[in-house]
């Protein structure tokens, strides 16, 4: 197995690609719904683990792009969207084995989120809590979206390294 990819690797290839995914996303599905597309693309990418193991990450994360597109148009479309979840029909650990690690995720969680410098912590909080859209936390905190972005992807570089740390 690879080791995760660094904050710091990710931080790099997020910086160069970002504006990219960005303005892709802003084409295709319009300026208010860009900010939150591109970092929804960016977690899923940073979850996959990809970024280490593909020899094309701009490619990964483009497929990954036109995929949330899809989900999007998907969801207009009917309503509704239920993604196959391939997880839910396995075969499932003991209900007491899962509460102990979701307690457990959830303690490491919370540490790690009181740890983070208070303007990223807040942020995060309003995103991922409060469900805001980045344009909502920008405008009550005064900011622009592009600080709102660095500092959610700062907080998910901080929650994904206390992860790895764990395990």
């Amino acid at each position: 197995m690879t080791a995760p990819v660094s904050t710091a690797a990710f931080d790099t290839f997020y910086r160069g690609e970002r504006g990219r995914i960005f303005g892709y996303f802003r084409r295709k599905a319009g300026r208010d719904a860009a900010p939150d597309l591109t970092q929804e693309a960016f977690a899923r990418l940073l979850r996959s683990g990809a970024l280490e193991r593909v020899e094309n990450p701009q490619a990964y994360l483009t497929r990954i792009a036109r995929n949330l597109l899809i989900d999007r148009a998907r969801w207009k479309t009917c309503g509704a969207f239920y993604p196959l979840d391939e997880e839910r029909d396995a075969v499932s650990q003991a209900e007491q084995a899962w509460r102990i690690e979701a307690i457990d995720l959830f303690r490491l969680y919370r540490q790690t989120v009181r740890t983070m410098p208070p303007k990223t912590r807040r942020v995060f909080v309003m995103r991922r809590a409060k469900r805001m859209s980045y344009k909502e936390i920008a405008a009550r905190l005064d900011i622009s979206i592009a600080t709102v972005d660095y500092h959610m992807v700062q907080a998910l570089a901080r929650c994904r390294a206390a992860i790895a740390a764990q395990g």
